[in-house]
């Protein structure tokens, strides 16, 4: 790994980077005054290069920072991220420091805009989601000067710390509860893997674990879009129409598994003794269903709190700036939809 530098980059490091003035430097970032357009892509292309991000704060200097915390995470429209907002403002709220936070969609090109904005206003430390991002957006953290946290996924390699699960293993620990229980075919359910990085990752240790046993999945499908209820239901439908004698049914996450129990339940489906259920996150909607739905917990209060003390005692309390590497261990819970013992 790149050992980090422990100040941010200067207009100086870009006037090296690029051959021109200081000066030049300045009116290109700031866009004014008469520059040409090769000197100007010349400068444009070096700061993006370095991860170079144009103090806004006027009049401090480049090594200041404010008491913010930038939290950068890809989606509120779901149970996940707001509980590992929770965990962050819970143990910042007693501190000087305040979480700002920016959504970026699950795309990269998004995440380098929101990342840019944050950091040229000089926050104290980084939190952001992920351990995949944009060459850009890398370089602005590796350079940012400040302590940066990757949350959710420690299946990788982190530019600072990181707190998180892996998501290949808990792929791997529910495809062995799933054979242990005598389940053989399989279907599965989840976003688009392209953009959602950690399903991939489950999904890899889902079809490792499986094929250990000499059983691949017989049926999948992929959605994009926000984790919806209705969805489930409708993925659930279609794949059962076409695959009717499948044993279990694994979603990516807990909304659309939601959904596709209480489809499922409507049709008077005996489950978990025809079909078997699990999801994934653990979020609270579960413990409303008529059946629980079995599941694993995502952690995600525990990360959300690991990460903010991380930043909380490298700023305020000079802890030892060497990176941490926290991996938490997920629970499965079986509820009703996971068989405990195998048939016989």
């Amino acid at each position: 790994m790149t050992e980090r530098p422990q100040r941010p980059l200067t207009l100086r490091d870009v006037s090296a980077a690029s051959g021109v003035s200081e000066m030049t430097v300045s009116r290109v970032l700031r866009n004014r005054g008469d520059v040409s357009d090769a000197t100007r892509q010349k400068v444009l292309e070096a700061a993006k290069t370095l991860g170079y991000v144009p103090n806004q704060i006027a009049g401090s200097l480049a090594s200041q920072h404010v008491n913010l915390v930038a939290v950068i995470v890809p989606s509120l429209s779901n149970m996940v991220f707001p509980e590992v907002l929770t965990g962050i403002n819970q143990v910042l709220e007693d501190t000087p420091l305040q979480p700002v936070f920016g959504v970026t969609d699950y795309m990269r090109d998004k995440e380098e805009r929101v990342l840019y904005e944050m950091l040229s206003w000089r926050p104290s430390g980084v939190i952001i989601a992920g351990l995949e991002h944009s060459d850009a957006a890398t370089a602005m953290l590796q350079n940012a000067g400040i302590p940066v946290v990757e949350i959710m996924d420690t299946d990788g390699n982190p530019v600072d710390s990181m707190v998180g699960i892996s998501h290949r293993q808990a792929g791997l620990d529910i495809a062995k509860a799933i054979l242990k229980q005598g389940y053989s075919r399989i279907g599965f359910m989840g976003t688009s893997m392209p953009r959602d990085h950690r399903a991939r990752k489950r999904f890899e240790g889902l079809t490792e674990g499986l094929a250990k046993a000499g059983i691949e999945i017989e049926a999948r499908d992929f959605y994009e879009g926000g984790s919806a209820l209705a969805k489930g239901r409708e993925m659930t439908a279609s794949m059962l129409e076409q695959n009717p004698d499948l044993d279990f049914l694994y979603y990516s996450n807990d909304m659309i598994g939601a959904g596709g129990l209480l489809y499922l339940l409507e049709k008077g489906v005996d489950i978990p003794g025809d079909i078997g259920l699990a999801g994934f996150n653990g979020v609270e909607l579960l413990q409303g269903l008529p059946r629980q739905l079995a599941t694993t917990d995502a952690c995600r209060l525990e990360i959300g709190r690991a990460a903010a003390e991380i930043i909380r005692d490298r700023m305020l309390q000079d802890a030892d700036p060497t990176p941490q590497h926290i991996t938490l261990t997920p629970k499965i819970s079986y509820g009703d939809t996971l068989r405990r013992t195998m048939r016989t």
